[in-house]
């Protein structure tokens, strides 16, 4: 009897550890990887992968100016003046949308190197007669590693050499290429865009070419500005939407009123996704080998009159991708 209930206790305390070991995944603060990050090989289904995703997420908040204030009497921007905001007052040229990326890789193998070079896709216009691009800034690369004596030993990524490539006339992408990575190996990327492009939002792909712990977005996004969302249906991926309040960017002391406006804040998770085609245990009838299926990616689509709306991302293209 007593054999028995050791083994019930001990299956509890490691069914426990595990469950705490996926509590504290991912940590969602860059710097300094977590001891579960370092001891983490992957779950289920995602044993045995060259290199695994651990976090990566896109922010997306806008700024707006005073020159877009429509300075009534309300001190927001209700339902009564959303209407003709948005037919007179978008002015993409003083709205920006900030965008902030962060994205952390741990290698697994030494073939799952590979996996530590990423391409980022931003708009550049190739028009003469017409400048217009997102600024891509801030760009920090960091590669955390372990030493023979189980130190961290932490080295920064220069990244001025990296290559620029033309993919079409509207965007550019850097090929961003990470030497000596090595099994075991943390990598973390952080970089911004800064767009004028109001009316435009980058989709965001959950499902990348390894699996990825955690994939998330959170946007900000003014109710003047009305997206169609089309989230993807997926039980790995929780999606929310919540009413909030933007304030505008200003010094001016003659608008006391109509600085603030409601927004529609998204944030929608997707935890444990395995790659397109990734092999899964058998079927309930024990037939075959399941394949993870496609995931669709999150896109928008404005739908606010008179807003043009901006040239398509290349197809097969998005601004990140895990090579």
């Amino acid at each position: 009897m007593r054999t028995i209930w050791t083994r019930v206790l001990l299956l509890l305390t490691l069914t426990f550890s595990a469950s705490m070991a996926m509590a504290q995944l991912p940590n969602e603060k860059f710097g300094k990887p977590s001891s579960m990050e370092w001891d983490f090989v992957g779950w289920g289904d995602a044993i045995g992968a060259d290199a695994i995703i651990l976090y990566k997420s896109m922010t997306a908040t806008y700024q707006l100016t005073d020159q877009v204030s429509n300075n009534t009497q309300s001190s927001d921007f209700g339902i009564d003046n959303l209407q003709d905001f948005g037919k007179n007052q978008i002015d993409e040229g003083n709205i920006l949308v900030n965008y902030q990326f962060k994205l952390r890789t741990k290698i697994l193998k030494p073939e799952g190197a590979k996996h530590a070079n990423i391409d980022i896709t931003y708009y550049s216009l190739n028009d003469d007669k017409f400048i217009s691009a997102d600024e891509l800034s801030d760009l920090k690369i960091k590669v955390f590693s372990k030493n023979e004596k189980g130190k961290v030993v932490k080295r920064s990524i220069n990244t001025s050499n990296f290559v620029k490539e033309r993919v079409d006339d509207n965007y550019m992408v850097l090929h961003v290429e990470v030497p000596d990575v090595e099994a075991g190996s943390i990598i973390e990327y952080q970089y911004n865009i800064t767009s004028t492009r109001a009316a435009f939002l980058y989709d965001w792909v959950f499902q990348e070419s390894i699996p990825t712990v955690r994939s998330m977005f959170d946007l900000d996004v003014p109710a003047f500005l009305q997206f169609n969302m089309n989230v993807p249906i997926n039980k790995l991926i929780k999606p929310s939407v919540t009413a909030g309040h933007l304030n505008y960017d200003t010094n001016r002391q003659d608008l006391k009123r109509g600085k603030s406006c409601p927004t529609n804040h998204y944030v929608v998770v997707g935890d444990y996704i395995l790659p397109e085609g990734h092999p899964m245990k058998r079927n309930a009838d024990g037939q075959g080998d399941e394949k993870a299926e496609k995931i669709a990616v999150f896109t928008s689509l404005i739908t606010t009159p008179n807003v043009p709306h901006p040239a398509a991302m290349p197809e097969g293209c998005t601004h990140l991708r895990i090579k």
